[in-house]
């Protein structure tokens, strides 16, 4: 029996060895990554410096943004490391650390998703009420909390896996997952288990419920309204509605392959399952929110033109 302190690296056994080919592989996952980080500090530098953006919907999509930045970076420094290494090994705090962020990155995407959603239902089912409702200071507690829940959550989540005790140190995975070491433990996990599902039921599941129930508000006052208010709502939810599809079925998939293991799936299905919601979304969100709202893309034009750019603060 190992003992988790004596742990002190694990080997990820996912990588397929392509030879030289690693060094293509390498540029492209380089240049993925510094479009997402160029991308995303575009978005935020628009919405933060020009005054009339500065509107509770903008300042939830600054905090998507800045999200995206953060998970992507939890995610592709090591990536990128093991791309060009032969032997695939991260040290016992540098793996923890990855599934914080990347763990913590997840639970902050749901929530801020979901609080969006709520945004959309006050300010379209009651416009009249929005102001009063989504005041400055409910926006600030609202963006807080959408942070905060899920690093508290995690941080319990770690714990009770560092204190395991550890037969092996074999990760079956490109990057570190929390369940890919509770599957290592000789000693007893049930609690880690159903503080797992628990976990997972909470951070996914409710928040799913409230945008279920937001948008289903939503297309009744679309359906109920004029034509002219149902193209506007129409086209201030479609992009948030498409973050929402793209993320859920990739982190959707991600747990059911955790979970069930689907063994029959190729190393490489497997390897693009694994990266798919930490690598698409934060470079789908800014361009889809991008493109759909209209504020933000004439503001970009503006800037990137060199025209004159709507008044800055």
């Amino acid at each position: 029996m190992v003992n988790s302190t004596q742990v002190v690296y694990f080997t990820l056994t996912a990588y397929v060895d392509i030879g030289l080919y690693k060094y293509l592989c390498f540029l492209m996952l380089l240049y993925l990554y510094v479009l997402i980080i160029c991308a995303n500090l575009l978005f935020i530098v628009v919405i933060c410096g020009t005054r009339n953006l500065h509107e509770p919907m903008y300042m939830f999509l600054v905090s998507l943004f800045v999200n995206e930045l953060y998970g992507s970076t939890g995610l592709f420094p090591m990536l990128l490391v093991q791309v060009l290494s032969d032997v695939h090994t991260v040290s016992f705090p540098l793996c923890f650390l990855q599934i914080f962020c990347v763990y913590s990155y997840i639970g902050t995407e749901v929530l801020i998703l979901a609080v969006m959603s709520y945004d959309r239902y006050l300010a379209i089912c009651f416009p009249l009420q929005y102001v009063t409702c989504m005041t400055p200071k409910k926006v600030v507690v609202l963006i807080a909390l959408t942070w905060l829940i899920p690093l508290c959550a995690i941080v319990v989540l770690i714990s009770l896996s560092v204190s395991l005790q550890l037969c092996g140190n074999v990760i079956n995975k490109v990057c570190c997952g929390n369940y890919s070491i509770v599957k290592l433990a000789c000693s007893d996990t049930t609690v880690n288990n159903i503080y797992g599902l628990i976990y997972t039921a909470i951070s996914m599941v409710f928040p799913f419920i409230l945008i279920i129930f937001t948008y289903v508000k939503i297309l009744e006052v679309c359906f109920s309204g004029s034509k002219q208010a149902r193209e506007k709502a129409i086209s201030t939810c479609t992009p948030h509605l498409a973050s929402i599809a793209n993320f859920s079925f990739g982190v959707c998939f991600q747990i059911l392959e955790g979970r069930l293991g689907f063994s029959r799936l190729s190393p490489v299905f497997d390897i693009f399952s694994s990266l798919y919601y930490l690598t698409c979304q934060p470079l789908l969100t800014p361009l889809i929110y991008g493109l759909k709202l209209s504020k933000i893309r004439d503001t970009c034009k503006r800037l990137l033109g060199g025209g004159k750019v709507l008044q800055i603060v």
